[in-house]
């Protein structure tokens, strides 16, 4: 083998000229893999999920929109609706009904189903809630109204526009025997509120997906209590609806077939109230009557009057209710009783007539029990809050809810439903703001969803979820599009 003299000068060259052509290839693969991260993590389309940290305890606003993220989930791609177009409200549907998001959201409502906690007690309810808020970096206050959560999503700027879902389950011991019955004894989902909060988590998922499109703030409000607690009334106390300038809120409904979505215009559910009077006279011998003043006398008469409030007072094309429903003078055969109790409720589709009805059944009984001598206290429970206004749907809400609705499930596939004589405390948010509530039907007769709410029978057909979830999210985004600046 011969070697050829180099010199120093060329060697060194030579050395320099090899590392050069080695290092530099390797620079530019790592620059461009580099490049592609930022790229990929830059996408519009992306949407990221951290996994949960500990929470403080009763925090008073958790900012989660700058917290690193340390895993990441591709789930939604988002379309620029800048133009709406029914491709926007199809876009969104497709989304809640991706394999993956289906499954999660069942999953949810699964979870809270199992785990029925009654009114101003949600807390794994809640817990649960803001967890998942966590998941998806939506930043949120808590608490309201002791379990109540209100979240946000958007630019944080006006217009401000609310979804709501009630978390309070039933005292009820729930007979539907499934993999994920009720838990706790005595206490079940009732109403479905567990398909409530699933919905609007599920909306929550769709809206930071597409968060890019919003053109405004939505507003995320997680409610205790409304089952006879009046929860709405503490949650718009503690600011609930603070900058909020729409709410809109749904109802599973057994009358319509699962995804068939029905509301109306003006009084949609009625006022509700309740009573109970004290009639107090002089006890004696059942045999001596004239000896005594007899309670029982006047608290009949107050009965038998009280339906002339309606049936004499009110306009025969308004709808109205007063009942008596419990007559207790004890259950001495042979005396007159002392005093005796009547309770009962009342139910009107107007403000005026529902305040009026409440004082004409005072007077009844006062001025009655003087007519035969005795006296009469009447309580309706103001302290209690069990006083529900009528709920009213603002007919540019009902007609926001019918376009979206009609959008998504098809003009045949939204129903334009009677008034009822149920009770909601969403008519709490309507008094404040304009307001429109819906039914989203869950009648499904082969899997057995046809039983009314507050039955221990009741079960929903899950097929509804991703609807509903689509349904609040479209409602929500096309709002602020419409609305927005």
């Amino acid at each position: 083998m011969k070697f050829f003299p180099i010199s120093s000068k060329k060697a060194i060259f030579f050395t320099i000229f090899l590392y050069c052509m080695i290092i530099t290839p390797l620079k530019g693969a790592k620059t461009s893999v580099s490049s592609s991260s930022s790229s990929s993590d830059q996408q519009p389309e992306l949407i990221t999920y951290f996994k949960s940290t500990t929470l403080l305890k009763k925090p008073t606003i958790i900012d989660l929109q700058n917290q690193s993220r340390t895993s990441k989930i591709t789930l939604f791609t988002s379309s620029d609706c800048s133009i709406w177009t029914k491709e926007c409200s199809n876009e969104i549907l497709k989304i809640a009904q991706k394999t993956e998001h289906v499954k999660w959201i069942k999953s949810v409502r699964r979870k809270i189903h199992e785990h029925p906690e009654l009114a101003f007690q949600e807390f794994e309810t809640s817990k649960l809630v803001r967890q998942e808020l966590e998941k998806m970096e939506i930043s949120y206050r808590f608490p309201l109204a002791t379990t109540g959560i209100r979240a946000i999503i958007g630019s944080g700027q006006p217009p401000f526009v609310a979804l709501r879902a009630d978390m309070d389950a039933l005292p009820i011991q729930e007979a539907v025997e499934w993999e994920h019955k009720s838990k706790i004894a005595g206490k079940m989902h009732a109403c479905g509120h567990d398909a409530h909060v699933a919905m609007l988590i599920g909306a929550a998922r769709i809206l930071k997906a597409r968060e890019k499109n919003l053109k405004g703030t939505v507003i995320l409000i997680f409610q205790p209590a409304e089952e006879a607690g009046n929860g709405a009334k503490r949650m718009i106390k503690d600011g609930a609806l603070e900058n909020v300038e729409a709410i809109f809120a749904a109802h599973v409904s057994h009358q319509h077939p699962t995804g068939v979505i029905g509301s109306r215009t003006g009084p949609l559910l009625a006022g509700c109230g309740f009573f109970k009077a004290v009639i107090s006279g002089k006890t004696g011998q059942a045999s001596n009557p004239h000896h005594s003043i007899d309670p029982v006398l006047a608290a009949s008469a107050a009965v038998i009057s009280l339906q002339s409030i309606v049936s004499r007072e009110s306009n025969p094309l308004d709808s109205q209710v007063v009942s008596v429903t419990s007559f207790n003078a004890g259950d001495n055969l042979d005396v007159i009783p002392e005093t005796v109790t009547l309770s009962g409720t009342f139910r009107a589709f107007s403000t005026t007539n529902f305040y009026q009805l409440l004082k004409r059944i005072r007077e009844v009984f006062t001025e009655q029990a003087s007519v035969f001598r005795c006296s009469a206290t009447v309580d309706f429970f103001e302290d209690k809050d069990t006083i529900y206004p009528p709920t009213v749907n603002d007919n540019t809400m009902y007609e926001h809810v019918k376009k979206v609705a009609s959008d998504l499930v098809g003009t045949t596939n939204f129903k334009v439903v009677p008034p009822m004589m149920g009770a909601e405390d969403f008519s709490f948010y309507s008094e404040v703001i304009p307001a429109a509530f819906f039914y989203i039907g869950i009648r499904n007769e082969t899997l057995g969803s046809i039983h009314t709410g507050h039955s221990p029978h009741f079960m929903i057909d899950e097929d509804v979820l991703p609807i509903g979830a689509a349904t609040h999210a479209a409602i929500a985004e096309r709002y602020l599009y419409e609305y927005g600046s």
